[in-house]
């Protein structure tokens, strides 16, 4: 055996999560265990797994960063080129998690996803660093390369070409995506690994979303 975990043992002592502790809307309670997670210090607490799988169902995953929660959604950006942007295309369910081991705790979050307007993603494109921006020009995301010298002639010339301007154009192969949920888990970490597990359904979707919470087995 190359690799042997079986001794990795912790016990998580935090405080019981109960339904009466959960608000009735999942992102006021996202909200909240958000702000716990920034006051905690955790470093990057808006980063999360998001899971895609392509036309046939081959699933991959990777780290993405949140860059907002907004009308019901959750938003990210990335090259719609990408790997993972093809597979939020041809197959537009998708789920995130959010994992915040100080606090022993993770949230997930199963929906469907589809493109943000193209002006929101023009304006978000703009407000990043201009080393950002060119290098979102720069790399044709998930595709093979000869070698990093390919990337830094690319950006050496987009540095050239721009170099009196702040603001580059968005290219369109660039933008956001919203995953609005159906369902969505809050797991708190508890001794024995009887751990404390509450999910949104989502019920109805007009005119007022409605949400049932339940608590789940561990």
């Amino acid at each position: 055996m190359l690799l042997n975990f079986n001794e990795y043992r912790k016990d998580y002592l935090a405080k019981p999560f109960d339904i009466s502790d959960a608000d009735p809307s999942p992102f006021v309670q996202f909200a909240a265990w958000f702000r716990q997670a920034e006051e905690a210090g955790i470093e990057e607490p808006n980063a999360m797994t998001l899971a895609s799988a392509d036309a046939e169902g081959r699933v991959s995953a990777r780290i993405v960063l949140l860059k907002a929660v907004e009308n019901g959604a959750f938003v990210f950006f990335t090259n719609y080129g990408s790997k993972k942007g093809g597979e939020l295309d041809a197959n537009p369910a998708a789920a995130l998690v959010f994992f915040w081991k100080e606090l022993a705790r993770q949230v997930r979050v199963e929906g469907r996803v589809s493109r943000i307007d193209p002006l929101a993603s023009t304006e978000y494109f703009q407000s990043r660093p201009k080393g950002s921006q060119i290098g979102a020009w720069a790399s044709p995301q998930s595709t093979v390369i000869p070698d990093r010298a390919f990337l830094e002639s690319r950006v050496a010339a987009l540095e050239q070409q721009y170099a009196t301007v702040d603001k580059l154009p968005r290219p369109e192969s660039w933008g956001g995506y919203m995953l609005i949920p159906d369902r969505i888990e809050f797991w708190q970490g508890r001794p024995s690994r009887l751990h404390d597990r509450i999910q949104y359904l989502l019920l109805a979707e007009t005119p007022t979303p409605e949400w049932q919470r339940e608590r789940l087995a561990p």
